[in-house]
């Protein structure tokens, strides 16, 4: 596996390493080791899947409050998707900034969501299918969330009309109103 640190500190981009012959390849998606090796917490208890209809759905700006902040391992298995991470550490050197990147079917990539980060992503293409693994549990009590079209934040979402998103991603509060 290929580790490739993002703008953000401590969150990264994930690549299989292929190893390819006339059949098609075979690569690694997830090895302990390997992400005990590059200092990221290998823990993962839960996993999900979210199936998308429609291109320009948005789901975001997820998050969980401490003491249950959660590290996601986040997959695109079919189609394409823009994702999205927001620093919301305040003793980070990149707090309040995103930053977004492809993850497709095509190109394999994981982006490796540190705790202390919204996450959420923009469909690029219909029938979409993301795949999560988390290091905690769900929290209902503990869940939040950020506004995905929030000024402050200035996310640069590739489709800017009629996005497809649910009633409760319209109403979570804008960064600056976060009680982080």
């Amino acid at each position: 596996m290929l580790f490739e640190e993002t703008p953000l500190r401590g969150a990264f981009l994930i690549s299989p390493e292929r190893i390819e012959d006339a059949r098609g390849f075979f690569a690694r998606a997830w090895c302990r080791r390997e992400f005990e090796a590059n200092g990221l917490n290998p823990e993962m208890v839960q996993a999900n899947i979210s199936y998308n209809r429609s291109m320009g759905t948005v789901r975001g700006m997820h998050y969980q409050r401490a003491p249950h902040e959660e590290v996601k391992l986040v997959r695109c298995t079919r189609g394409r998707i823009f994702d999205v991470i927001v620093d919301l550490r305040k003793d980070s050197e990149t707090f309040g900034r995103w930053f977004g990147t492809e993850l497709s079917e095509e190109n394999r990539r994981v982006i490796y969501v540190p705790e202390g980060f919204a996450h959420g992503f923009q469909t690029l293409e219909d029938d979409c299918e993301v795949f999560y693994q988390h290091s905690a549990y769900y929290t209902p009590g503990f869940a939040a969330g950020l506004l995905w079209n929030d000024p402050t934040l200035a996310i640069n979402w590739p489709i800017k009309h009629n996005p497809v998103i649910s009633e409760q991603d319209q109403g979570w509060v804008a960064f600056d109103q976060a009680n982080l």
